[in-house]
């Protein structure tokens, strides 16, 4: 199967292998996304070494497997070693021997799992860049994990031997919607916007999900085997995503409970009292969240930075809390029997909106703003009694803010009177407490458009789900 989007991180490879320097280049993203099978297919899996870390393997294992590589491209046997040191000089000796490449692509994937406490894996990587592979412009070194936490703390924030030696980074994000529905083309599946967006709001862009569809059968009909079917498979994949992810947690599963009941983005002091978490503690378990895709912050309009708002955003976990976690029922046609109820409705509002975050930069094209600086945030009104709030606004510098309400349907949406009268408060409540200067217009991010009625003209701009593709 060729490779679906990723013209980008295609491109950068394609250059980082003709330069005539070395590189270093650290791969990232959250389990699943497809980092491994990019990078192996785009160098048609040749390379002068690759070898990928073992789950919960101890050193010698780890030492045992990276020695079964090196006697692998070799062709002969490689002695056994006790320590990375020794295992990464056998490398530069088979790099220097063996390979007779113009550029040597060395590839060592899952390198959280190389790392086993105390095992001086930093170390030896330190010695094989440092005093070897940065002189030698044959050289592109490529390493990847799915545990960004560990990528980002402890190689791309090194403060030892390592500090500032990745000469590239590059962050494997899920696909979008567009490249979703071309990966399903190219599998032969044939399925509507609706439900790719459907699709979307249940699994994300991950492709290793969508991988797993079977042919035939709809998005609601695979949603029950993969998730609710006796044995399903992604039953437990949270528990699996999350413990691979994050060498403890405990406390980020403990932030992402708390924000799964709160469908609007929470400050940092809440977070802190419901959790639990310290301070400095909790400022790094956001921070990995984040970078794991599963939350997004965000300011709120006209606010100060302390009240910074962190939402879940993730499709598949804000799933899992809503259908999976306390879910004891035993019928095998689960989701098919929930389409239409008022569950399947309230979670679908939450669920398309994350979408829509996910895709502000389809959203400005829409617009016709492309090109314009813009600040996304949210607002909520000081006075409670209003219950005035925004669910996403976009300020730009030319002058205008786009005040988007994000609306799930099957059909048209409706803007009947009483709609209307909260639209008209909205922006009056907004104008009068943050005293804005600038043209306020309302814009609505529905699926199938908005019924023409004698309400919807006070809409200046209208957004399709097409537009998210």
């Amino acid at each position: 199967m060729k490779i679906i989007g990723r013209k980008k991180e295609q491109a950068d490879f394609r250059n980082f292998f003709e330069l005539q320097k070395p590189e270093f280049v650290a791969v990232y993203g959250r389990r699943r996304v497809g980092k491994t099978y990019l990078i192996k297919e785009f160098f048609n899996q040749k390379f002068a070494f690759y070898a990928t870390g073992l789950a919960k393997a101890k050193k010698q294992e780890q030492l045992n497997n990276f020695n079964v590589s090196l006697g692998y491209y070799a062709g002969v046997p490689y002695p056994q070693v006790s320590s990375w040191f020794e295992a990464f000089r056998q490398l530069i000796h088979l790099l220097e021997n063996y390979s007779k490449d113009k550029k040597k692509v060395v590839f060592i994937d899952e390198m959280p799992w190389f790392d086993t406490s105390k095992s001086g894996f930093l170390t030896g990587l330190e010695f094989f860049w440092n005093s070897w592979a940065s002189s030698r412009p044959d050289i592109l070194l490529i390493v990847c994990g799915s545990a960004s936490s560990w990528m980002i703390n402890k190689l791309l924030r090194n403060k030892g031997g390592l500090h500032n030696r990745v000469t590239r980074r590059m962050q494997i994000l899920p696909f979008t919607l567009k490249e979703c529905e071309d990966y399903l083309a190219e599998k032969k599946m044939e399925y509507t916007k609706r439900d790719i967006v459907e699709a979307y709001m249940t699994f994300g862009g991950i492709p290793f999900y969508l991988n797993m569809f079977e042919k035939g059968k709809s998005v609601a009909q695979n949603i029950d085997l993969l998730c609710f079917e006796e044995n399903a498979p992604l039953k437990n994949e949270f528990d699996i995503l999350f413990s691979s992810l994050f060498k403890r947690p405990q406390s980020h599963i403990q932030i992402v409970d708390f924000l799964a009941k709160k469908k609007k983005g929470q400050i940092r002091e809440d977070i802190l009292n419901q959790t639990g978490n310290n301070g400095g503690g909790l400022t790094t378990v956001l921070n990995e969240l984040e970078q794991c895709g599963f939350i997004k912050s965000y300011y709120s309009y006209n606010k100060k930075t302390k009240d910074k708002l962190y939402q879940l955003i993730d499709p598949f976990t804000l799933f899992y809390y809503s259908f999976i976690k306390e879910n004891n029922n035993t019928d095998s046609n689960y989701w098919l029997n929930m389409l239409g109820s008022a569950i399947f409705r309230n979670w679908a509002g939450r669920s398309f909106e994350s979408v829509c975050l996910s895709h502000i930069k389809q959203i400005k094209a829409a617009l016709g703003i492309s090109a314009v600086s813009v600040n996304i945030a949210n607002w909520r009104s000081k006075n409670a009694e209003s219950g005035a709030e925004i669910d996403l606004l976009i300020d730009r510098r030319d002058n205008i803010i786009n005040i988007c309400e994000i609306k799930y349907s099957d059909k048209e949406y409706t803007i009947d009177k009483s709609y209307s009268d909260i639209l008209r408060n909205k922006k009056a409540t907004f104008t009068e407490e943050t005293k804005t200067r600038k043209s306020l217009h309302l814009t609505m991010i529905t699926t199938y458009g908005i019924k023409r009625n004698e309400y919807w003209n006070g809409i200046q701009s209208e957004i399709t789900m097409k537009d998210l593709f």
